[in-house]
């Protein structure tokens, strides 16, 4: 069986726990691989080649760090359909959607490509008589990622080029079901030219990360995941003193007004509550219909779902694959099974969806709940999964303070050809990410990615400028080339003059 190792200080490593995780494909509920797991130790080791490593890389120059990035960015291009393989294989999705992901990922290290621009400082001349000040940015020195199942290589291109391009060296802890797609990124990087020890791959379990959230070497941590999760990693790391970006859970809701171009709004909500099995933080997972939307709407999703074709990720006729394990299966189907119990109104179950040829895989239908209210599991839990709830509003007010009541805000949708109304909606609406006829509003690279309230943990969004902050810290030089008149002994306040 193949087992997928630690990349330590650029090459693999196998560790010194000797213990390992299995690795699953989904499709066929089959072990394929292992991994091994990371002891205190592994990580110690994979710190400690980023800290050696940060020696050089820390003042190498910009040119020499967007040249490499620049030869990565064509390296993971050329090997995207290998690494969208590799996704699929661990994950499940789709190889379509797997490619999506490596696309929008290669769009931060389009970003990271550009960070000579990102990083160019301020300078004031004459502030005081002959003094000038500068304010410069400059890397932190080791910083650690740890990234989650659903985007295994789209999460960690979110990261660590932008953090290298910064001049820090990285530790990337990806999550043990899906491995090999980091460790192909970390390969190409060595292929690019990546100085040994700059990026750094160890794999595990909660000791790892513990231990990562503890290290006095590790200055800043970066996370997506659940928001317990999200939540456990801001308090824990900032009680070690480190920097945290730590972007949690959500519970996205897709607003519908009585005006809205219902045919859309149907298709909408389809790609976005179904699209990837529905394990995407960005996913669609409460539709507000307002005024008398809800009974067409509810018709022309069931329309579109009659088609979907449910089946391996490999299969160019596949639109949506299994869930990741078993065990999330059986969660997932829970809720649909709990919310008839609650009193919602079960228009789609895919709870017994089964694919012939693949009897063992972790397969569920779509599912569709009519009638929920915010008191039922269905509407209060983020299910993560291929289950669209809908909920009842008279007005665009009751919406509105719906979605606000909600404990997360990652990202929201407004679906309306009312411009007032759009307009009215996104300064209104708590969420970070706002969609106006746009039911996923992932930012583009250049911009930053985050949620608000229980969605985000820590002052920075992920990518963009925020990305460029998080990863850097500020520093201010006041500089004074005097002459002789400016001797003498002043115990006074230092003025401007």
């Amino acid at each position: 069986m193949q087992t997928i190792n630690h990349w330590i200080g650029g090459k693999p490593v196998e560790g010194v726990s000797g213990n390992h995780g299995p690795v699953v494909n989904p499709a066929t509920g089959v072990q394929e691989k292992q991994v091994a797991l990371a002891s205190a130790g592994d990580v110690d080791a994979a710190v400690a080649a980023a800290r050696d490593a940060f020696a050089a890389w820390g003042t190498s120059s910009l040119a020499k760090r967007t040249g490499v990035l620049f030869r990565y960015r064509e390296l993971v291009h050329a090997h995207r359909e290998e690494i969208a393989r590799l996704i699929t294989a661990e994950h499940g999705k789709v190889h379509a959607d797997a490619l999506g992901e490596v696309t929008r990922g290669l769009e931060i290290v389009e970003l990271a490509c550009g960070i000579t621009e990102k990083l160019k400082g301020e300078l004031s001349t004459q502030v005081s008589t002959r003094v000038d000040v500068a304010a410069i940015r400059q890397p932190l020195g080791v910083v650690a990622g740890i990234t989650p199942f659903n985007f295994p290589a789209m999460v960690p291109l979110w990261m660590f080029p932008l953090a290298v391009a910064c001049g820090n060296t990285f530790v990337l802890k990806p999550s043990e079901k899906v491995p090999s797609a980091a460790m192909r990124l970390a390969e190409l990087a060595a292929e690019a030219g990546l100085p040994d020890g700059v990026l750094n791959v160890v794999h595990g379990d909660k000791a790892a990360v513990d231990r990562l959230l503890e290290h006095p070497d590790v200055a800043a941590v970066s996370f997506v995941g659940s928001t317990p999760i999200a939540r456990y990693i801001h308090a824990t790391a900032s009680a070690h003193g480190k920097r945290v970006q730590a972007l949690g859970g959500a519970k996205n809701h897709m607003l519908v007004l009585p005006d809205a171009d219902l045919d859309l709004a149907a298709d909408a909500a389809v790609n976005a509550a179904y699209g990837s099995a529905g394990e995407r933080c960005m996913a669609v997972s409460v539709l507000v219909a307002v005024g008398g939307t809800a009974d067409p709407l509810i018709e022309k999703i069931k329309e579109r779902t009659a088609a979907l074709r449910i089946g391996p990720g490999d299969d160019p006729a596949s639109e949506m694959g299994p869930l990741i394990t078993a065990a999330h299966r059986d969660k997932v189907a829970s809720y649909v099974h709990g919310a008839a119990a609650q009193g919602a109104e079960v228009v789609l179950d895919g709870t017994g969806h089964t694919v012939e040829g693949y009897e063992g895989g972790h397969w569920i239908g779509v599912s569709l709940l009519d009638r929920v209210t915010p008191g039922m599991d269905a509407y209060r839990d983020e299910i993560f999964g291929p289950v669209l709830c809908v909920v009842r509003a008279e007005t665009y007010e009751e919406g509105l303070a719906l979605i606000n009541a909600s404990p997360w805000g990652n990202g929201t949708a407004v679906f309306t050809r009312d411009g007032g109304a759009a307009r009215r909606f996104q300064l209104e609406v708590q969420a970070g990410m706002v969609g106006v006829n746009v039911p996923i509003p992932v930012p583009v690279g250049y911009h930053s990615f985050g949620g608000w309230k229980d969605s985000l943990f820590g002052d920075h969004h992920i990518y963009g400028n925020d990305g460029v902050h998080f990863y850097t810290r500020g520093k201010v030089v006041t500089t004074r080339w005097p002459d002789p008149s400016d001797r003498g002994v002043d115990l006074g306040f230092p003025s401007n003059s």
